[in-house]
């Protein structure tokens, strides 16, 4: 039901929002901040109806245990992994979040760092004003690759991996695709992932969190891939066996990882990829832009629909 007039529902707030979005729910709410290591021992927990949650925020049973007025919350992002939608479904909680709000973000990560990989830039403090050192690096800096010579593989074709894949197309490259379902692209051939493994000259992965996913790239996929291959994962750290890509990092030097996720986020101390020289690390920023946190701190207009009464925009539960 909708709130009572005249009194303003408790929303929590556990991670960043847009200084924006959070200012017009807090025109219409009380918005708390807190943070995810402390919300469970907060007793503002259960006064409230409704949370918007970001990556890090485990809204499970337990937690919905403590939150007996909670009508919906809102995921400020698209995964839906840190959510438990059974449990959600269970107490009659909505969930709402913001599809394809970081597509455009990770798809530009996508391809500044298969560049970085496959055509590093080089700028010169010091550049020769002799004509032969200046010819002799010319030579030195030839890249061995370019795109449009290269097989690009796409490891799941949601939103972002078919913009990729899209994107790829125009620069020419090839695109082979492995998808749970079956698709015809005019932009790439579908095949198995054991021939995917094998074409890409750079894969890349774009599929969900399901629980099924995990280590779904393992000894027996690396085993397929190119010596020189690049590997790129921007979607979910537990698809990727470390420790397997670690060993095949450590036996192919022209190979290489760029990894924007992680399992666990931070990494442990003893994390096999630490410390390989072909192993090249990023925080999970790929959908990290100003634009991109803003669109997905709007969640909060489907939060306040909810709150009102009225069906949301971008429903998952």
């Amino acid at each position: 039901m909708p709130s009572m007039p005249g009194v303003r529902p408790l929303v929590i707030q556990s991670e960043d929002l847009d200084v924006d979005a959070a200012s017009w729910l807090s025109d219409r709410a009380d918005l708390v901040r807190l943070v995810p290591e402390t919300l469970a021992g907060d007793p503002r927990l259960a006064e409230a109806s409704a949370l918007v949650v970001r990556t890090y925020t485990r809204v499970d049973a337990a937690l919905l245990s403590l939150a007996p007025r909670l009508r919906v919350v809102g995921r400020a992002g698209v995964g839906l992994d840190n959510i438990d939608l059974n449990a959600c479904r269970a107490r009659g909680v909505r969930v709402v979040h913001t599809p394809g709000a970081n597509t455009a973000a990770v798809v530009e990560f996508v391809f500044a760092a298969m560049l970085d990989a496959l055509r590093p830039r080089v700028f010169l403090d010091k550049p020769p004003t002799d004509l032969a050192a200046w010819q002799a690096l010319r030579r030195e800096l030839t890249a061995p690759r370019q795109l449009a010579d290269l097989t690009l593989g796409v490891l799941g074709m949601g939103r972002i991996g078919t913009r990729v894949a899209e994107v790829a197309r125009s620069l020419g490259m090839l695109v082979r695709f492995t998808d749970l379902e079956p698709r015809g692209l005019t932009f790439g051939t579908q095949v198995p992932l054991r021939t995917l493994c094998a074409a890409a000259d750079v894969l890349t992965v774009h599929v969900d969190g399901r629980p099924d996913n995990r280590h779904l790239l393992g000894a027996d996929a690396f085993g397929r891939m190119k010596s020189d291959v690049v590997f790129l994962n921007t979607s979910r750290g537990h698809v990727v066996d470390h420790a397997a890509l670690a060993d095949f990092l450590g036996a192919h030097d022209g190979a290489c990882a760029l990894l924007d996720v992680h399992d666990p986020e931070p990494f442990e101390v003893d994390s096999p990829l630490l410390g390989l020289a072909n192993a090249h690390l990023s925080p999970h920023i790929a959908g990290a832009t100003a634009g991109a946190k803003r669109t997905m701190s709007w969640v909060v207009q489907d939060v306040w629909r909810v709150l009102a009464g009225q069906e949301p925009r971008h429903p998952v539960v």
